[in-house]
Parts: C-alpha cells; sequence; structure tokens
C-alpha cells in the first residue's frame, strides 16, 4: 500500500488519542437501545444463566473474531470502510467486487441512522415528560395511553427526531479528535455512573431477588435451538458489526494499540452493560407486579409504570432516560462516521457540509419512520411490514450478517497471512492460528447459520406455506 496515501489518510481524519479513547468509542457504537431492554429480555425469556453462557460463548468464537478482523482493515488501510475496501481487495490482488463491503457497511449504518433517530427522540420525550410528573401513580392503561399518544403525534415525533439528529451531527461535525473522541470520553463514563447509579436504586427499592432469577436463573428447559440462534444473532449485532463503523474507527487507531485486548475488552463491557441493565431494571419492573414486556413496551410503558409508583421514582425514572438517550447518542455517531469519512476523503465536502449533507437526507428518510407509526401504520407493501419494519428487517437481519460473513471470508481467505498476522502481532503464533481458524470457519458458519434462519423464518417460510398450501388444494 502506498505509503504516502496512509499517512495522508492520518493527518485528514486524525488518530484517537489512545487505546481507551478507542475502547470507549467502540464501546459507545455497540452499547445502545439492544442493551438496555432487549439483551435483558431475551436472556430471561430463554433460560436466563443458560442464555447468558451461550451469549459469551457465541461473543467469545463469532463477535470477538470477527470484530479483530473488522479493525486491522480499517486499522492497515487507515481510511474510511468504502475506500479501505478497495484498496485493501487490490493490495490482496482480489476482485474489486470485494469493495462492495465497504459500500453496504456504510449504507447499512445510514440506513439504521434513519430510524434510530426516531426511536431515540422518543427516550429524550420521555424525559421530559418523566420531569413533569405525567407518570405519577399512573396506571398501566394511563402509560400506554401516553405512549400511543406520542407515536400518534407526528409534529412531536418530528420534533424529536430533529433534535437527536441535530446532537449526532453536531458531534460528528468537530471531527474525529474534538468531536468524537471528546464526546466518548464523557458519554460513555457517564452512562457507566449512570447505570451504576440506577443499579443501587433497584436494589434498594425493586424485587432484586426475583430480577437476579429472572436473569440468571439456570432453566435449561427454555433453551431450544431457537435460543441459540437467537443468542448468536444478537452476539453479532450488539458489537455493530457489518456496518463499517467498527472499520472507521479502526482507522484512526494508534499503530500500537494491541488489537486483540483492546477487542476482548469492548465486546466484555458492552455485555457488562447488558447485563447490568438487566439487574437495574427488572426489579423495579418486579417490584411494581408488572410482567415485563419486549421492545418498546417494556421501555415505555413498563418501566414508566415502575417509576411513577416508586419512592423517589421520578428522579431515577428522568436518570435512566437520560442514560438511553446518551446509549442511543454514543451509538448514532459511529453509524454516520463511514459515510462521512468517505465523502471528506473523495476531496468533494469538508467535514461540516459532508455530515450536514448526510443529516439532511437521514432525516428525510426518517419522516417514513415517523409516518409508520401513525398515517403509514396500515401500509405494509413489504412483505407485510410498513417502512420502519422493513428497514429494520433489511438491516439487521440481512446487511449486517451479510458485511459479517464477508468480513469474515475476505480477511481469512483473500487477505495474505502475512499482512493479518503483521496487524496483530502481539499475538503468539498459536494464538493466531486459532484466531485464523475461527475466522475461516467457525465465525462464517455461524453467522450463516444465523442469517439463513431469520431470512427463512421472516420470509421464506411465508411464500414456502402458501406454496405447499396451493398444492395441496
Amino acid at each position: 500500500m502506498d505509503q504516502m496515501t496512509a499517512g495522508s489518510r492520518r493527518q485528514m481524519h486524525g488518530i484517537w488519542s489512545g487505546r481507551w479513547t478507542f475502547i470507549l468509542a467502540a464501546t459507545g457504537s455497540a452499547v445502545g437501545l439492544g442493551n438496555i431492554w432487549k439483551f435483558p429480555y431475551i436472556a430471561g425469556e430463554n433460560g436466563g444463566g443458560a442464555f447468558v453462557l451461550v451469549y459469551l460463548l457465541c461473543i467469545a468464537v463469532i463477535g470477538v473474531p470477527v470484530m479483530i478482523a473488522e479493525v486491522l482493515l480499517g486499522r492497515r488501510a487507515r481510511k474510511s470502510p468504502i475506500y479501505a475496501m478497495s484498496d485493501l481487495a487490490r493490495e490482496a490482488k482480489a476482485s474489486r467486487l470485494w469493495g462492495l463491503i465497504g459500500w453496504g457497511g456504510a449504507l447499512a449504518g445510514f440506513l439504521i441512522l434513519t430510524f434510530y433517530s426516531v426511536i431515540a427522540g422518543w427516550a429524550l420525550a420521555y424525559i421530559g415528560k418523566m420531569w413533569q410528573g405525567e407518570f405519577v401513580h399512573a396506571a398501566p392503561e394511563t402509560v400506554s395511553n401516553i405512549f400511543n399518544t406520542l407515536l400518534a403525534d407526528k409534529v412531536a415525533l418530528i420534533q424529536w427526531h430533529s433534535v437527536f439528529m441535530l446532537m449526532t451531527v453536531g458531534v460528528v461535525a468537530a471531527g474525529v479528535t474534538k468531536g468524537l473522541g471528546v464526546a466518548v470520553r464523557i458519554l460513555m463514563p457517564l452512562l457507566f455512573a449512570l447505570l451504576l447509579v440506577l443499579l443501587w436504586y433497584s436494589s434498594q427499592y425493586g424485587d432484586f431477588a426475583r430480577g437476579f432469577h429472572f436473569l440468571f436463573n439456570f432453566d435449561f428447559s427454555k433453551l431450544t435451538w431457537n435460543s441459540v440462534l437467537i443468542a448468536l444473532g444478537h452476539a453479532f449485532f450488539t458489537l455493530s458489526l457489518g456496518m463499517g463503523a467498527i472499520m472507521a474507527y479502526g482507522a484512526y487507531m494508534p499503530s500500537r494499540a494491541d488489537i486483540s485486548k483492546t477487542v476482548i475488552t469492548v465486546a466484555f463491557l458492552d455485555t457488562l452493560v447488558a447485563l447490568v441493565a438487566g439487574m437495574a431494571i427488572f426489579p423495579i419492573v418486579f417490584a411494581a407486579s408488572i410482567e415485563p414486556s419486549a421492545g418498546p413496551g417494556l421501555l415505555f410503558v413498563s418501566l414508566p409504570v415502575a417509576f411513577g409508583n416508586m419512592d423517589g421514582g421520578l428522579m431515577f425514572g428522568c436518570v435512566f432516560f437520560v442514560l438511553v438517550s446518551i446509549a442511543a447518542w454514543s451509538s448514532s455517531i459511529s453509524l454516520v462516521e463511514p459515510v462521512v469519512a468517505w465523502m471528506v476523503e473523495s476531496g468533494r465536502f469538508n467535514r461540516v457540509g459532508a455530515i450536514s449533507l448526510v443529516g439532511v437526507g437521514a432525516w428525510i428518510m426518517g419522516l417514513g419512520t415517523v409516518l409508520s407509526f401513525n398515517d403509514w401504520s396500515n401500509f405494509k407493501p413489504f412483505f407485510g411490514m410498513t417502512f420502519f419494519d422493513f428497514l429494520d428487517f433489511l438491516t439487521a437481519n440481512i446487511m449486517l450478517p451479510l458485511g459479517g460473513l464477508l468480513i469474515a471470508v475476505f480477511v481469512g481467505w483473500k487477505m495474505a497471512r502475512a499482512d493479518a498476522h503483521k496487524e496483530i502481532a502481539e499475538t503468539s503464533d498459536l494464538q493466531f492460528d486459532i484466531w485464523l481458524l475461527m475466522v475461516r470457519w467457525i465465525s462464517p458458519l455461524a453467522v450463516a447459520a444465523v442469517f439463513v434462519f431469520l431470512l427463512w423464518d421472516k420470509l421464506l417460510s411465508g411464500w414456502w406455506q402458501l406454496l405447499l398450501a396451493a398444492i395441496l388444494g
């Protein structure tokens, strides 16, 4: 690779001030809304501690190896994912089509941001609602009506969508060191601190024993093959793999930083946040005699009811939704960085112009998600899915696993062994061989299994059932 070009890219974007800045940035990208409600819920519903063990195994054999591969690609190229994959494919004397990995990842991150911003806007709205006392002694029906009223209010949704998008644009516009670097050094410690405050509150006022049992009870009877696939999928998605964010962040990683240890630290912190979030949330829910529910119902109905009927609940409810907003914010800035970095490298835009254009585009597409919850709620042209449901399915179930699968295959089979080993030179030959085995065989096969299962479950099974019904008359 042209060393002069690589050097110019480093000057263009900057380098993280240290290894821990990268760790905080990558953790911020990984920690999002899914950590706050999805992981605790799916763990409790799929065997508790048994599911957690399977999940940790999936993190070890899939998430960490693929994440190491994605980081080393970014650091070796020192460019945005789009230019990085094109250059690395040329260096490996492989087909130029491998460059599509960068394009696919950048596009996936952009599409996710378009609806992520709308959902994060709900959390911002709930900070004010909690502070104003709307949930004091409120019944579940009342809180459910408040949530449904918010979803029906297009003006309010657009306003909060706009606020969150401006928050994201503001950080990214400031650059790698003064924007992203400063933001993660402030936001992530604040997120950890708020999470510990909520954990303390949960232990004092919640049903801590029942919450612990729900999350960590080893119920192997609930652990099915479907549970294993759920654990596999969540392990992959929670680390933000396949969307270009980790590759872009890897491009800003100091040359002497230990990639393997850094990635393991990120995976540990991401999992720790998910587990602590579960122990902070479920004792509060159970103390209010509310059964936990998945998705928006847990975050925007069950928890407000619980906080509204507990001592000090309003203040700690505000803290909780600030926590959720920070988790979403730290993730959103990573979603847009690959596209912005590519636009800056093209020489046609400066960083402010690039993020302004991308932000406006994402904001406009986000209006489709806003309308999916009101005017377009019955408009389901995408395999029976709304605009929002289709974007969610397309990115999470197709684009991200496909991107991660191709990254593993490229590094494992196309990239020169010596080039890969040079980027993770801190590993012994044995450790490198084990990692390469995982990247070449175990991780791709596991990701492919998840990809096929989810594609079948969401799309193909319905077509097959219709075909079978037609054949049988």
